[in-house]
């Protein structure tokens, strides 16, 4: 009886700790995903406004683009990477959460990922 209680609480607790870990992952997954698109909305408003105001041609200002959304990802305190098209800003968002139940059975952290693109789009008048 003993060595069945021993099994089964110690299946209960990996079970517990997978909940109460892949929980906190997925709500880390969550967070890096707004601070992702955060960041690339704060790119994508840097327009060339001379080609917009010439020929209408929606394109992104590629340095002032990756500066600002990296300086958006600085000033939330989140490590990622910035990739800027013609008209596109790409963010990718990298945490490392640390668990706690997991760690009984070795497992001292998880790292999520996110990712997202923005356009820069110009309005209907």
């Amino acid at each position: 009886m003993t060595a069945f209680t021993v099994v089964v609480l110690t299946g209960l607790l990996l079970f517990l700790g997978i909940t109460a870990d892949l929980g906190q992952a997925l709500a880390a997954k969550v967070q890096a995903l707004g601070e992702a698109q955060d960041a690339a909305r704060a790119g994508a408003q840097a327009l060339d406004l001379s080609a917009l105001r010439s020929s209408g041609t929606v394109r992104l200002l590629p340095d002032g683009a990756a500066q600002d959304a990296r300086a958006y990802l600085a000033r939330v305190g989140v490590p990622g990477t910035v990739t800027v098209g013609a008209d596109t800003v790409s963010v990718s968002v990298t945490q490392t959460v640390s668990t706690h139940l997991l760690t009984l059975v070795g497992i001292t952290s998880l790292t999520v990922h996110a990712g997202t693109t923005a356009h820069a789009e110009q309005s209907a008048p």
